[in-house]
């Protein structure tokens, strides 16, 4: 078991006005709408249905705030990208990322999830960007990787990390299964790293008041 087992809905919001948690730490996940998004949360936190799943894609309209303890959270922001979806409800979910990632002021990283065959389409760069131009770290995850053999996905790995180096930020990619769990551990590391869960030379969790009242040197 790890800690992102301790997961549970807290509460969901149409924009980050309706947010009412600023304190604390927490890590945004986002991405197309077909992408895996809730898969992988729900692979993460070892609960099939924390975040829902649909076969029709589109259907997280709703910021939604899954709470790992008082100072902790994950945040699934609203799926991108759908043809389906009617051209007003597209702008309105891109207004909400976007003000999400630009005013948002508790974020310590974002995770954008991808397909490993078609990586970096124009909302996914238009996304990172955002995101680098608000000096917030990201992490990029090429889902659905059992779908390819090794090889192709290794190599589209090394195409998507020279790639991510136009964006001049700090962007990390690894891929990723929901079904075979590979990247998994990748993803538990850099999310303990932003959530300030483990001190560099222990293993010990971390107090975030602790850290927040610390004098400046």
């Amino acid at each position: 078991m790890t800690y992102y087992t301790k997961a549970k809905f807290l509460t969901s919001a149409p924009d980050i006005q309706h947010l009412d948690q600023s304190s604390g730490v927490e890590v945004a996940f986002a991405g197309r709408s077909n992408a895996g998004k809730s898969s992988a949360l729900n692979t993460l936190t070892r609960q099939k249905g924390l975040a829902r799943t649909s076969k029709t894609p589109g259907r997280t309209q709703l910021i939604n705030v899954f709470e790992l303890d008082e100072k902790r959270r994950l945040v699934d922001l609203p799926g991108y990208g759908y043809a389906k979806v009617p051209l007003a409800m597209k702008l309105k979910w891109q207004k909400a990322l976007g003000e999400y990632l630009q005013k948002r002021k508790c974020i310590a990283g974002l995770v954008v999830l991808m397909d490993i065959r078609h990586p970096f389409k124009d909302l996914d760069q238009e996304l990172i960007q955002w995101a680098v131009n608000a000096d917030i770290p990201v992490l990029a995850l090429l889902t659905k990787a059992d779908k390819l053999k090794s090889g192709k996905r290794k190599a589209q790995v090394l195409m998507a990390r020279e790639a991510a180096m136009a964006f001049c930020g700090d962007v990390t990619i690894h891929a990723f299964s929901s079904l075979t769990r590979i990247g998994l551990n990748e993803l538990e590391h850099k999310l303990d790293e932003w959530l300030q869960l483990k001190a560099p030379e222990s293993k010990e969790t971390i107090d975030l008041d602790t850290i927040n009242q610390a004098p400046n040197e």
